[in-house]
C-alpha cells in the first residue's frame, strides 16, 4: 500500500499546487495526484489552473515523489492523440514518476469546446477508443486509427520514455470498472466499494487500485466540517448529478441547501487521528491499496503536520512498512515508482 496526497486545484493556484507537492515529498508522501479540470466546482475559492503545466513544475522542483493525474477525460476537451503526448512527455519529466489517470469526464468542464455532452454510454465507448489510441501511440512510429468517435491520423509521439506510464482508470460503477480491467493498468475511485473493485477484477485487471480518502483536519469537528463544506459541497451531490452538470452556476445552484453537518456522511473530520485512521482502514479493508489523501481543513499546513507528527507512522505500520524510531518512513523512495 501506498500513501498519496490530493493535489485539489479547484482550491488552490498553480503555485501553491507546487508548494504542495514539494512539501508532501518532504513529508515522506508516496504521490501526489492532480485534478484535472477545466471549472472548478465551485465559485468560490475559484481555482483551476493546467494540471499538466503543475505537473512539470512539480517534476523538476521533485525527486523521488510519484505524479499522477486524477483524473484526466481523454475525449472531448483534450484528444487522446494529445494527452498521449503529454503523458510521455510528464513521464521523461519525472524520470519514470508518472501514472495517467483517466476517466470519462464531466460536462462542467468538457462543455467548454462546444461538443455537445454524450450519454453516459457514448462516453464509455469514446474512453475506451481513447485508451486504445493512447496505447497506439505509445507503440511508436506513424500511426493511424478510425474509430466510431474518434481518429487519428498518420500521428506519432517521438519522444517516449524506455518505460510507459501506467493507465489507471476512474470509475464509479461496474461498467466502468470493467473498461478498467480489459483495457487499463489499474482502477481509480473515490467511494471504498467492493463491487467495484470484484468488477475490476473479473474483467481480468490485475493492478493497484486507487481511491481518494476524504478527510477534514482541524481543531475541532465544527471547524473541519465548515472547511470540507466550503470545498467540497459538491459530493453528497452524487456522481450523477455532478457529471451532467454544464456550469459552476449550477453546481452552486445544486448544493444551496447541503448543510456543514451534512459533510458528517463523507468525512472523517476534526482532530481526533483515530477517527482519520479509521477512514484510511475503510478504504484499505474495501481493497484499494494506493490511498490518496484529501485534506479538506482549513489549513493545509497544519495538516502537514498532523500528518508527519500523528498519521504517518500509524498509516504505515497499517500497510505494513517499517518505519523508524521517530515514525518517519524509509528515506528510500516506494516501490513502484
Amino acid at each position: 500500500m501506498q500513501i498519496g496526497f490530493k493535489l485539489f486545484a479547484e482550491a488552490y493556484s498553480p503555485q501553491e499546487m507546487v508548494r504542495q507537492a514539494v512539501r508532501a515529498e518532504a513529508a515522506g508522501f508516496d504521490f501526489v495526484e492532480i485534478s484535472d479540470h477545466y471549472h472548478p466546482w465551485l465559485e468560490s475559492p475559484g481555482h483551476s489552473g493546467f494540471a499538466w503545466s503543475i505537473l512539470a513544475a512539480i517534476a523538476v522542483r521533485t525527486e523521488r515523489i510519484g505524479l499522477a493525474t486524477g483524473v484526466t477525460c481523454p475525449t472531448i476537451r483534450y484528444h487522446p492523440a494529445i494527452i498521449a503526448q503529454a503523458a510521455a512527455t510528464t513521464a521523461l519529466l519525472s524520470e519514470g514518476r508518472f501514472t495517467l489517470g483517466v476517466g470519462s469526464g464531466e460536462q462542467l468542464s468538457e462543455h467548454v469546446t462546444g461538443h455537445p455532452w454524450p450519454v453516459v454510454g457514448v462516453r464509455h465507448a469514446m474512453l475506451r477508443e481513447a485508451l486504445e489510441i493512447i496505447r497506439l501511440l505509445w507503440s511508436g512510429g506513424y500511426r493511424t486509427y478510425r474509430g466510431t468517435y474518434l481518429s487519428v491520423e498518420d500521428a506519432r509521439v517521438f519522444d517516449l520514455p524506455d518505460t510507459l506510464p501506467e493507465i489507471a482508470v476512474a470509475a464509479g460503477g461496474p461498467r466502468a470498472a470493467r473498461i478498467a480491467g480489459e483495457l487499463g493498468d489499474a482502477l481509480f475511485v473515490t467511494e471504498p466499494r467492493t463491487d467495484l473493485v470484484e468488477a475490476y477484477t473479473a474483467a481480468g485487471g490485475t493492478g493497484a487500485r486507487w481511491a481518494e480518502v476524504p478527510l477534514a483536519y482541524a481543531g475541532t469537528v465544527e471547524a473541519a466540517l465548515e472547511s470540507a463544506h466550503r470545498l467540497f459541497r459538491f459530493g453528497p451531490t452524487g456522481w450523477k448529478i455532478q457529471s451532467e452538470l454544464p456550469n459552476v452556476r449550477n453546481v452552486e445552484a445544486a448544493t444551496a441547501f447541503v448543510r456543514p453537518e451534512d459533510m458528517a456522511d463523507a468525512f472523517a473530520a476534526g482532530p481526533d487521528a483515530d477517527t482519520h485512521v479509521e477512514m484510511v482502514r475503510t478504504f484499505a479493508d474495501a481493497g484499494y491499496d494506493r490511498l490518496a489523501l484529501i485534506s479538506a481543513g482549513p489549513d493545509v499546513e497544519e495538516f502537514f503536520g498532523f500528518y508527519e507528527r500523528e498519521l504517518s507512522p500509524r498509516l504505515r505500520a497499517l500497510q505494513g512498512d517499517p518505519v523508524g524510531s521517530d515514525g518517519a518512513p524509509p528515506a528510500s523512495g516506494p516501490a513502484g515508482w
